[in-house]
């Protein structure tokens, strides 16, 4: 059977002296040595889909932000909605429908953004709920326990993305430093949804985080509140 590392997050909270849940947790060492069905060897987990408000505006975050490339656009005018399929890609992107469709199915982890017609006229900044203890769309005004959290986005330095972040006015849901966890970030996108910021490594004895004595924040890397669950 697969060892299970130590969670980045509660090792550090353990540290910290915060409370650990007495939930009894389930072995699931069954699911990482076992072969999947051989039915399923050419599935490709390729989409993820949210709404937006501006499609010009989310591509603008997801290209020049985040750098990914879009990969495909269609428009359905008589069902007045269009989709954008963005991903973290360096292939060209062939001119031809049929071959944008084949680069884009066959390409791992894509967003899709789907865009409403008319949406973008509507006076509200969001018009989405996010999932995270929102209250946008909710009949009585408020937040709902949302099943939906964030996608996630690695790369090899936390903090100096962070701080690129910043510079480019992006806003913060939580800053490297600040919180329970040490060493990840949550930024938001155009319509609020949150988007993970993680680190492509960490200590395999503690399970700690690389950190940094102050984050883009000003915020010291022994400050910040504890753990906080956004569905809430």
């Amino acid at each position: 059977t697969h060892s299970r590392p130590p969670t980045p997050s509660l090792a550090f909270c353990a540290s910290c002296g915060v409370s650990m849940s007495a939930v009894k947790l389930p072995d699931v060492s069954k699911y990482m040595a076992a072969e999947p069905p051989a039915e399923t060897k050419d599935y490709i987990m390729q989409q993820t889909m949210i709404r937006v408000k501006d499609p010009i505006r989310s591509l603008e975050f997801y290209t020049q932000v985040l750098g990914m490339k879009l990969l495909m656009a269609k428009d359905f005018p008589q069902w007045g909605f269009s989709v954008y399929f963005v991903a973290p890609s360096n292939a060209p992107v062939p001119p031809a429908d049929a071959d944008q469709w084949h680069l884009c199915m066959t390409t791992r982890g894509c967003i899709e953004l789907t865009w409403n017609h008319g949406s973008e006229t509507e006076s509200a900044p969001h018009i989405y709920n996010t999932g995270n203890a929102d209250t946008t769309g909710t009949s009585d005004g408020k937040p709902v326990k949302g099943g939906f959290g964030h996608i996630g986005v690695t790369m090899p330095d936390v903090y100096a993305a962070c701080e690129r972040f910043k510079s480019l006015g992006v806003e913060f849901k939580k800053s490297p430093n600040s919180g329970g966890m040490k060493g990840l970030a949550f930024i938001k996108d155009p319509d609020g949804y949150l988007v993970e910021i993680l680190p492509q490594s960490y200590d395999p004895q503690t399970g700690a985080m690389p950190t940094q004595p102050v984050d883009c924040m000003g915020v010291a890397v022994d400050g910040g509140e504890g753990y906080k669950d956004n569905s809430k």
